[in-house]
């Protein structure tokens, strides 16, 4: 069985740094002509709680799972991967080219905190989904009192 990196930092202050916009990638988005390295593209994808748990789902169809890595904190998952371009077809002309291929890097910040040690991550149909278990903050403990 194959399994997915995953990574655990307490850095969140270095992911929040990469988190910001370069000047580069604000022009990409006017034209792509702008782009001055390797092209890099942001998967969607969609976070959503339950009372127990924090579930991710990214859709990045055509990334094989040995291209994927997490990093996950207790505040933030980062989510890193490379998906190759396919050959492309001999003197083609292209109509319409909407797939992003490359480098791609999602940082999302948690609405809750998690358990880093309670985490599962699993790959499907072009899914990519991390199930994070919150921690309970809010629960109130009975502390036996002793004597002495």
């Amino acid at each position: 069985m194959d399994y997915i990196k995953i990574r655990f930092t307490k850095d969140v202050g270095q992911l929040s740094s990469e988190f910001e916009k370069t000047f580069e990638e604000m022009f990409r988005v006017i034209n792509p002509m702008f782009t001055l390295s390797e092209r890099t593209w942001k998967p969607q994808m969609d976070i959503y709680e339950t009372p127990d748990e924090i579930i991710i789902l990214a859709e990045i169809a055509g990334v094989k799972k040995e291209n994927l890595e997490l990093e996950i904190s207790n505040k933030a998952v980062r989510i890193y991967g490379n998906r190759t371009e396919f050959p492309k077809a001999e003197n083609a002309t292209y109509r319409l080219a909407e797939i992003q291929y490359g480098k791609f890097k999602r940082i999302l910040f948690l609405p809750a905190p998690i358990d880093p040690e309670v985490v599962s991550a699993s790959y499907s149909n072009g899914f990519l989904q991390i199930r994070l278990a919150k921690l309970m903050l809010n629960k109130t403990y009975k502390v036996p009192i002793t004597d002495g």
